[in-house]
């Protein structure tokens, strides 16, 4: 059921003694022993945008952090997508291996099922897989962090930011399950609240739709200056391929993915994916870090260009283990309260996203980007995708503390 890998990097601790016992250096090495176990797709749907990708991020920032006075290591397994599954190994991690913070887990019902556990057994969740605001919202808990993304900052950067750039009426094509329903809902919200409108939307069947033509000439028809995607994976692929060769965008309307990684471009392509715009909270060429950050991961461990998935599963798990150093190993594996307590008193940094800083309900703040596909003869190089249209403060990109439903940090 689960696939285990452990990379163990010395962080400059002299070992025990020889005239203390095997039994006793065991138990002294275990006591200055930080472990992390990295749950995520590793072969599924999203193992391109987290998966082998999040292993290496978090494998990346512990050799950073090497040399602090404790021993980290290292542990992967893969969820299946399956909330049972995700619950199941994070028990056998916390009860027997001695897993300090679960990192990653791609999948909200997943992710959440993983925060109710860690909360059990008063240990660490550094999310950063998972699109749920609930995490940071009705079920927030003392010993979750969100770092990349979510839901609620995705309909606001994309949606918002449109209308405020000129795309102020919007149809949707909604994949009809949970996910694209909630999608479509929140992105309309902001949508209107920009002073935008929305002409309309339809649905398409989930699991099981190959065939988008009639969806997207009702899109067409509407003559919206926006069609919003409101689905992901395969559906998502197939809809803006269908949506490139049906000439949609060539017609004057502006497709707009509700949640894309660059992963998920590189495989469409320039050709289908040019002039859709979406929005990520990282992207490898943004800046002189982001180059070099990208740069050490892809020479350590060949990661070609990290999504904001394997970003924040980086950035999240160095920032971690600073806490770790600054409060003491022992206290730090007592609680994991106290560990995301600690967290959240120090300002973050990092070659990732830069200064930032997490809430009390333990969402993370960084800016959202509101980016555009290049076209063929724009890309300079491999992975040249992405051109900037507008960023949105983190401030202002992530639902406000006051209206999550969050009962951390109320007075």
């Amino acid at each position: 059921m689960t696939s285990n890998r452990r990379s163990v990097l010395k962080a400059g601790v002299a070992l025990a003694a020889a005239t203390v016992s095997t039994a006793g250096a065991a138990r002294a090495q275990g006591a200055n022993t930080v472990r992390l176990g990295v749950l995520t797709d590793m072969a599924g749907a999203y193992r391109d945008l987290s998966g082998p990708g999040s292993v290496a991020a978090v494998r990346q920032a512990v050799q950073e952090f090497a040399d602090q006075g404790f021993r980290v290591e290292v542990l992967s397994a893969d969820h299946q997508n399956k909330a049972d599954i995700a619950s199941n190994i994070t028990r056998q991690w916390l009860d027997r291996d001695g897993v300090d913070a679960v990192i990653d887990v791609v999948g909200s019902s997943a992710a959440l099922a993983v925060a109710g556990v860690a909360r059990e057994k008063n240990k660490v969740f550094l999310a950063s897989g998972p699109a749920t605001a609930d995490l940071t919202g009705p079920q927030c808990t003392p010993n979750t962090v969100h770092w990349a993304y979510d839901t609620y900052m995705l309909a606001n950067s994309t949606g918002a930011a449109m209308v405020r750039g000129g795309g102020d009426t919007w149809f949707f094509v909604t994949a009809d399950y949970s996910f694209g329903q909630s999608m479509e809902a929140e992105t309309s919200r902001f949508v209107q609240a920009a002073g935008g409108k929305v002409l309309g939307s339809v649905r398409f069947p989930f699991p099981g739709t190959t065939d988008f033509s009639s969806f997207l000439v009702r899109a067409q028809a509407s003559r919206a200056k926006v069609v919003g995607l409101a689905a992901g994976g395969g559906d998502l692929i197939n809809a803006v391929k269908q949506a490139a060769e049906f000439g949609l965008t060539r017609r004057g309307a502006k497709l707009a993915a509700l949640v894309m990684f660059i992963t998920e471009v590189h495989s469409l392509g320039l050709e289908a994916a040019q002039g859709l715009v979406l929005t990520e909270t990282f992207y490898w060429d943004l800046n002189d870090r982001t180059r070099a950050f990208t740069n050490r991961v892809k020479s350590n461990f060949g990661v070609q260009a990290p999504t904001m998935i394997h970003a924040g599963c980086y950035a999240s798990a160095l920032h971690y283990l600073k806490a770790v150093k600054d409060m003491g190993v022992a206290p730090a594996k007592a609680s994991g309260v106290d560990a995301v307590n600690r967290m959240k008193a120090m300002p973050t940094e990092d070659d990732a996203f830069g200064a930032g800083t997490i809430r009390p309900d333990g969402r993370k703040l960084h800016p959202a980007y509101l980016f555009e596909v290049k076209a063929p003869g724009e890309s300079r190089a491999p992975w040249d995708y992405y051109k900037l249209l507008q960023t949105t403060p983190g401030e202002q990109a992530f639902r406000p503390l006051a209206e999550g439903g969050c009962a951390l940090g109320r007075a």
